[in-house]
């Protein structure tokens, strides 16, 4: 699934091809996605993107005439900026051709994905968007927030810094090498991390979420950037998928265990049982 990094790393693919371009067609070929496209899509013909928003794995393409689309990418959908004339792929689902000649196109071999146009009002306050947590690289995402969140769950520390609710953004793939960087076991009750140790792991994930985006995100099976390039990112990762391999740092075997249906990595030495 393209988590936090990997949508960031597509905004930033996407927006100087948008930003002040006027859309003069809309093509879909499928309109069954996880929510159904909406009818009123080929309203936004003639408009043009003013700005390309990032919340939490959401994209918000801002319009001219006060309206918005809202893009989530599902479990492997990805956006290209093409050109038209280029074949559509099986499940290639969505086009939007744009006054400069070239096409933003939806790709998503699961369908999972969202794509609604929102004919006006502020994205933000969209039911999907309006009671997410804090951004991780922004100034909300604090040690404080994080004490108030977890002062009474004393359900594991990974599971809990994957609530959209306490924090945006942190799946998978990094709350496993956020708590190795930060030296936590996934297992630890999160109400029992004291607030020095909270106060590295707020760095830790800053700091593995902007390693990601500055490597173009983690390739893992259906995803590849804006350009059509792979990220970069897994080949830096320290335990995630790594089970019965040698820690990077200590050589200690990494574990695996699954916690929330989720599986789980850690280094026993580097992190504790």
């Amino acid at each position: 699934m393209p988590e936090l990094p990997e949508v960031e790393t597509t905004r930033r693919g996407i927006e100087p091809h948008l930003v002040g371009a006027n859309v003069t067609e809309a093509i879909i070929r499928r309109h069954d996605l996880r929510l159904p496209i909406s009818d009123s899509i080929d309203t936004i013909i003639g408009k043009s993107a003013i700005a390309v928003r990032r919340r939490s794995k959401y994209l918000i393409i801002d319009l001219d005439d006060g309206g918005s689309l809202l893009i989530h990418l599902g479990m492997s959908g990805s956006l290209r900026v093409i050109e038209p004339s280029l074949d559509w792929k099986t499940h290639d689902h969505v086009g939007l051709t744009l006054s400069t000649g070239r096409q933003l196109r939806y790709h998503d071999p699961r369908r999972f994905g969202i794509i609604l146009h929102l004919p006006s009002g502020d994205p933000l306050l969209h039911p999907l968007l309006k009671n997410l947590g804090p951004e991780p690289l922004g100034e909300d995402f604090t040690v404080s927030t994080l004490m108030k969140a977890f002062e009474r769950k004393s359900i594991p520390i990974k599971v809990a810094i994957m609530d959209a609710k306490t924090v945006v953004g942190v799946g998978n793939i990094y709350a496993s090498e956020s708590l190795f960087r930060a030296g936590i076991s996934p297992k630890t009750p999160a109400n029992k991390i004291s607030r020095p140790r909270l106060t590295k792991l707020v760095s830790c994930i800053r700091s593995v979420l902007q390693d990601s985006i500055n490597e173009g995100g983690t390739t893992l099976r259906d995803f590849l950037n804006s350009d059509g390039k792979p990220g970069y990112f897994r080949q830096k990762l320290f335990v995630y998928e790594r089970k019965s391999e040698p820690c990077r740092v200590c050589g200690t075997v990494v574990k695996h265990a699954v916690l929330a249906q989720r599986s789980t990595y850690w280094c026993p030495k580097c992190q504790g049982k």
